[in-house]
């Protein structure tokens, strides 16, 4: 079986451009067809990579002796050589890319760095998508771009011409999924290492990061890694990724204000702000560096939830087309859920932080009327048209299957616990799904198998030995409360109902524009809607004073001089047309929680509650 060969560059970093080939030895003598994904796995919506080909050409032959080939494109990621006499040599296709996407889904290039997904640069050959392949990365070419390095978890070929750990070079993949399943960031980065239950794990931050203790963002994530090897391989302590890759890499790109992850089978890409990472010398845990561990947590953990168990509906994956599943409350949701609490399982925060955690993801769905309408497994599928293309609407028309799912993966994990006396738990659930779905589905000639949502529901009563199931289906397929408060009780955690705050309350939310106050959304059931306020207005004044984003009137201190029950005229811009719109102002929802560690009466747990040690102590 013949390889397929890639070849990319930096052609022209301050223009933004990749120059890519990819070369078939022996192209379809029908004609030759490749396309390019419109859509990149872990991200539910449809981007149409191909817009980005700026130009397009095909040749056949060898080098110097290239004859151009006519090529058809067929729609709108589809093109078509014309057909070609296998004598006639290779079929090349050469084309450019434009870069200029900074986010984890895509690409990214210019005079400091570079950065892409496959499913942006690499077109899949139509037909021998099996076929291994090789790739080499270019460098930029000038001495300004000398000290540049590559960091991917792509195997480095062997022999002359393969590239050396970091370096520039050739790189090798077993096939089109693999390929495009390995980031690749280019650049002057800082890089620290370290090892998790035998396996390398490289940590790489492109941006400026003055002062950055990487050597503690190592200690951090070994603990955070070794956790979850443990979790999933509490006897071998096999990492999944050593079967293939002998070494996974956190790839960061640091700006002022990023924050973003997307899982790949033995990597990350990340965004993160350059004020959440931890600065020598202090050894203070800001709220940000917790946000940014959790992060890494999430997209880590995904490396066995859903890069290797996965939903049926993904295997294999069709990337010119949505693909939709009811279960991404399961492979998001429980991923969230897990991110934290490996967080204080491993020591990086405390119980009481945990609960905050908790607290916090909880009042979050509680403040959107959406979870009242949609239930996750709903949002789930429908994450292509609602979740990922989000409108002023949102918040009273869906509900998160990431944040809502983590809860309902914390409420299915002490329902089970408190049934079994904490002797199964969703960890048991979790290993079985790994054993059975995971842990060979990139084993050579292993049949690849993704699971169904009914197989799911099956294998978590078996495990849990109790029937669950039933109450996991109405959580996931309807829109009621969880019975939270109640469950937290033998846990020795105590929900405690938030009192209205004294303040007014006008049910929106709001962003700074050019010295207004844009309102972006208006919530269902409170006073600026019942008052007729929209998405989009521009408020202007509040009881004759000015609103303005600082200040003296800030909007939230003249809120804070009114009582609920107040009725004050309030003055709008919508598009060029003066409104004035009185508002009655209404008290805050008591539909928030505060949750209070309760200590155990067990004098050998030193004063932790014995199931609550058991589940965060693991």
């Amino acid at each position: 079986m013949k390889p397929i060969h890639y070849a990319i560059a930096p052609l022209q970093p301050e223009a933004h451009l990749f120059a890519v080939t990819v070369t078939v030895d022996d192209p379809d003598p029908a004609g030759q067809r490749f396309s390019l994904p419109a859509w990149i796995p872990g991200s539910y919506m449809i981007r149409e990579f191909a817009r980005n080909i700026v130009r397009i050409r095909a040749d056949v032959g060898a080098d110097v002796e290239r004859e151009p080939v006519a090529l058809t494109k067929l729609d709108k990621h589809t093109w078509q050589a014309e057909p070609i006499d296998a004598a006639r040599g290779p079929l090349t296709l050469s084309y450019e890319v434009y870069a200029w996407d900074l986010s984890v889904r895509a690409a990214h290039l210019d005079r400091t760095h570079g950065f892409f997904n496959g499913t942006s640069v690499f077109l899949c050959v139509d037909g021998k998508a099996d076929r291994p392949c090789t790739v080499d990365i270019h460098p930029p070419q000038g001495e300004a771009y000398r000290n540049w390095r590559v960091a991917t978890a792509l195997p480095e070929a062997p022999g002359r011409g393969g590239a050396k750990r970091y370096g520039f070079g050739r790189y090798l993949a077993a096939d089109y999924d693999e390929l495009i399943d390995h980031p690749v960031e280019m650049g002057e980065f800082t890089m620290g290492t370290f090892k998790a239950c035998g396996a390398q794990h490289d940590v790489v931050f492109t941006g400026r990061v003055p002062q950055l203790d990487i050597e503690r963002v190592c200690r951090d994530l070994k603990r955070i890694c070794e956790a979850q090897i443990r979790l999933f391989e509490p006897r071998s302590e096999r990492a999944p990724f050593l079967d293939s890759n002998r070494r996974y890499v956190f790839m960061t790109m640091v700006t002022g204000d990023g924050y973003g992850g997307l899982e790949h089978r033995a990597s990350t890409a990340l965004m993160c702000a350059r004020g959440d990472l931890p600065v020598r010398g202090n050894p203070e845990s800001s709220e940000g560096y917790r946000g940014f561990l959790g992060l890494c947590s999430h997209e880590y953990f995904h490396t066995w939830n859903v890069k290797r168990i996965k939903p049926a509906a993904f295997v294999p994956y069709r990337l010119q087309a949505e693909t939709h599943t009811p279960l991404l409350w399961l492979f998001e949701g429980f991923t969230s859920y897990y991110d934290d609490l490996i967080l204080v399982r491993s020591g990086c925060i405390t119980e009481q932080q945990y609960v905050e955690l908790l607290a916090k993801t909880w009042n979050g769905v509680l403040r959107g009327s959406g979870r009242t309408k949609q239930s996750v497994a709903d949002s789930s599928f429908d994450a292509w048209t609602k979740y990922y293309r989000q409108d002023e609407n949102a918040p009273n028309a869906i509900v998160s299957y990431y944040t809502k799912g983590s809860l309902i993966g914390l409420a299915l994990d002490l329902t089970i616990r408190n049934r079994t006396n904490g002797r199964r738990s969703l960890d048991d659930v979790m290993r079985m799904l790994w054993r059975r779905y995971g842990r060979d589905f990139y084993a050579p000639g292993a049949v690849q198998r993704g699971v169904t949502e009914d197989e799911v529901h099956a294998l978590i009563d078996e495990v849990a030995g109790v029937r669950v199931s039933t109450q996991l289906r109405a959580w996931t397929e309807g829109t009621g409360e969880l019975p939270l408060p109640a469950l937290f009780k033998p846990f020795g955690i105590r929900a405690e109902p938030r009192k209205p705050a004294r303040g007014a309350a006008l049910g929106i939310k709001t962003r700074s524009e050019d010295g207004w106050v844009r309102v972006t959304q208006v919530l269902d059931g409170g006073a600026a809607q019942a008052a007729g306020w929209s998405a989009g207005d521009l408020l202007a004044a509040v009881d004759g004073l000015r609103v303005t984003p600082n200040g003296a009137g800030q909007l939230d201190k003249l809120l804070a001089r009114y009582r609920a029950s107040d009725t004050v005229p309030c003055h709008l811009f919508r598009r060029d047309e003066l409104h004035v719109l009185p508002v009655t102002f209404a008290p805050e929802p008591a539909t928030e929680y505060r949750l209070q560690l309760e200590e155990g009466d067990d004098r050998r747990q030193r004063g932790r509650h014995p199931l609550r040690a058991r589940w965060l102590g693991q």
